[in-house]
């Protein structure tokens, strides 16, 4: 029997002459054929677990399409109170890591100094923390959404947040003394809002939906409430995920029908008529500036390099991609031995950080001669742990529970336990990061340093 403390939980074998109490009427014990079985579960919390719980700890179920309305879900076996626990030697590799909840993190958004995040916790909720030392302590909870919360991004200058959700609603929200104050921003769509992005200037939001549109929202002064544009041609799909370009009115879209595309989202009401660029001179709202057809799976995350002049894209065959539009946008291709990456960022011009299913972050570099992306290698390596013998009752458990007498894959040697589903950089921008953030669906945040990466791990280079 192990030291952690158990408890009995009492499971009645399936019976005709079963009785719910230990004995018969006139006090006679059954017989052994109707005795019950025990089935020692342990204890979480001084809680006891439930069987299920017991037997499957981090059972958790994907039960979502992107063409559906509804959003990726995860069921999980437990509902848990949000708490704090600590990572077991976490190492050189990551600065801090905090796991706020037992639930997956659905999307996440910094404050401008990165003293607080807020977080979806896979629900119709917005939680916002705020560090205190080595602490992070739950400050806000934002409740207007009805459906579950699928985007969140957080404007630097102006302090304001934006949602969007399954409910089909953006809410944008403004601090006024210690309350969040919600507008209801109507995006004219009939599918679920997939994912939401300030414009640098923060004058302008957009958002992409399972309505095979993209939302382009402002402020419109005269009325004093918020208004949108679409665009619609040529998405034929659910908008995954979204990035402006530096000049405000470019706009990258990653969806899935297996295309990364860039929009213009000029709005001649809020802004100046934009300058040429690379991708184009003529932008008029709604121009198509360049549509990639290299990829063949769901375009799941996507972002501009801090010059504009080159956009990256992750898509569900495992595919990193690239377009230089100082060449006339020729497109780099990596076909990635990994499972599929689900976030990319660029962390310098030439280098940049994705992450996925395999629950690491994995360095790729651009060589822009000859035009060719290649992999830097993963930036999560585990120390080498001595590892005990097996006694034979531990080798009868493994093979009683799960045919085998091995233990050495029963449990993730990386700092998340689960696919990590976004990437944010924390300090010095795309064009130099030093510092860059990792959620997952384990319900942890990663920070990683970039220099402490570079020091620690062997022939990691970053350009």
């Amino acid at each position: 029997m192990s030291s952690m403390g158990t408890a009995a939980i009492v499971v009645p074998l399936q019976g005709k002459g079963y009785k719910p109490d230990g004995c018969e009427a006139g006090g006679r014990r059954r017989d052994a054929r109707e005795r019950k079985r025990e089935v020692e579960l342990p204890r979480r919390g001084g809680q006891q677990l439930s069987p299920l719980t017991a037997l499957c700890p981090g059972l958790a179920v994907r039960v979502d399409c992107p063409e559906s309305t509804n959003c990726p879900a995860l069921l999980c076996s437990e509902s848990h109170v949000s708490q704090q626990r600590s990572h077991p030697a976490v190492g050189p590799h990551a600065m801090a890591y905090h796991s706020f909840l037992l639930e997956p993190i659905s999307c996440h958004a910094w404050n401008k100094d990165r003293t607080q995040i807020a977080l979806c916790p896979n629900n119709h909720e917005v939680h916002i923390y705020r560090k205190d030392g080595a602490k992070w302590s739950k400050v806000h909870e934002l409740k207007e959404h009805n459906g579950q919360v699928t985007g969140i991004d957080w404007a630097p200058e102006s302090n304001r947040l934006v949602t969007c959700g399954t409910d089909r609603n953006a809410y944008v929200w403004t601090l006024k003394g210690n309350v969040w104050k919600p507008t209801l921003v109507i995006l004219r769509i009939n599918r679920a809002a997939r994912c939401v992005k300030w414009s640098p200037k923060e004058n302008k939001f957009a958002v992409g939906s399972g309505s095979r549109l993209i939302s382009i929202c402002y402020f419109e002064q005269e009325n004093d409430w918020w208004v949108c544009k679409h665009i619609k041609k040529p998405i034929r799909s659910t908008v995954l995920s979204l990035d402006w370009h530096p000049n405000n009115v470019l706009l990258a879209a990653g969806s899935c029908d297996f295309k990364c595309r860039i929009f213009s989202a000029y709005i001649k009401e809020v802004e100046e008529r934009p300058s040429p660029t690379p991708w184009g001179s003529k932008m008029p709202f709604g121009e198509l500036m360049f549509e990639s057809s290299s990829s063949c799976g769901w375009v799941h995350s996507i972002c501009f390099s801090a010059s504009g002049n080159r956009v990256a894209w992750v898509s569900h065959d495992s595919t990193l991609c690239l377009a230089d539009a100082n060449k006339k946008m020729a497109v780099a291709s990596l076909c990635t031995e990994t499972l599929p990456l689900l976030a990319v960022t660029f962390i310098t011009e030439s280098s940049l950080v994705a992450a996925g299913h395999d629950c690491y972050p994995m360095l790729f570099t651009y060589e822009e001669g000859p035009g060719t992306l290649s992999f830097g290698g993963k930036l999560d390596v585990p120390k080498q742990s001595s590892q005990r013998g097996l006694t034979a009752r531990e080798r009868f458990q493994n093979l009683d529970k799960k045919a085998s007498s091995d233990t050495a894959n029963a449990a993730l040697d990386t700092v998340h336990k689960n696919s990590i589903s976004q990437i944010s950089v924390l300090v010095g921008g795309k064009a130099n990061c030093s510092q860059f953030c990792t959620t997952g669906m384990d319900g942890g945040m990663s920070i990683w340093d970039v220099k402490s990466l570079e020091s620690a791990l062997k022939d990691l280079r970053i350009k």
